[in-house]
Parts: structure tokens; sequence; C-alpha cells
């Protein structure tokens, strides 16, 4: 059984980087999907004002919205999907899910955002700095090279 983790935060990109991962037409070994969950962050300012509970009980909620369009499109072949809330680190998680379960592909699903570093999901992933002075320079000289023309 070929096991393939799946990180996600944001289930429409996530189905557009699966879609060419499903497997199509005849024989082929049975996969397990892990669907692994990363809930936006709490800003500073909301979680004060909202209890620890309150916080995992919306991690929930969010986490079976976004499993629910993700499931019917991989559980279609017959594969087993398991899910879960990422709880700790990414390469912890990773690690402990490799593991668990044995040798798997790792794919992350996330949906990059602008001026804000991911996390690695394993330790042979680049960690890529895109800081808020890197995106300023890009800008810039971008705005240097409009004002030469």
């Amino acid at each position: 059984m070929d096991n393939i983790i799946v990180y996600v935060d944001d289930a429409a990109y996530a189905l557009q980087m699966l879609q060419p991962m499903l497997p199509t037409g005849g024989s082929r070994n049975p996969t397990r999907w892990i669907v692994v969950g990363c809930a936006p962050r709490v800003t500073h300012r909301v979680s004060k004002w909202v209890t620890h509970s309150a916080r995992e009980s919306w991690r929930g909620k969010w986490a079976e919205k976004v499993f629910a369009q993700l499931m019917p499109l991989l559980e279609q072949k017959g594969d087993t999907v398991l899910t879960q809330l990422a709880q700790t680190t990414l390469i912890a998680q990773t690690e402990s899910l490799i593991k668990q379960h044995g040798a798997a592909r790792v794919l992350d699903a996330r949906r990059p955002k602008f001026g804000q570093d991911m996390q690695p999901v394993t330790a042979s992933q680049a960690q890529e700095s895109h800081g808020v002075l890197g995106y300023a320079t890009a800008l810039a000289g971008a705005g240097l090279l409009v004002a030469t023309d």
C-alpha cells in the first residue's frame, strides 16, 4: 500500500495540486492518504479574548469543512483516507506519521502566503525566506525598472 502524507490549509488550492496525482484507469496499488490540516493561526489580538477550548472548537470545525471538500475526491477510487490536525511542528508530525504508517511520500499542498515564511514539512525541505524586506526590495526594484522606461 502506498502512503501519501498531504499537508493542507486551503481545500481549493489542495484540490488543484492533488488532481494530477490521482490514479486513472485500471490496476494499481491502493493508496492510504493521510491528510493533515494546518489551521490558520489565530492572531494575538483575538487569542486574548477567546478561550483555549473555543479555539480548539473553531479548529475542529475548520478541519471538518476542509476535509469534507477533499475526502470525496480521494475516496472515489477506493483508497483509504485518514485525517488529523497538525499538533506539533510539521517536521515532527511527518516523522511521527512515517513511524506510525511506514514509508510515505510527502506533499506540501499549503497555499503560499505573501510575506509569510512557511514552516518546512520535512527536515530535507529547503526553508525559503521571503521576509518583508525581500518583498520590499523586489517592489523597489520593479519601481526602478518602471521609472527608467
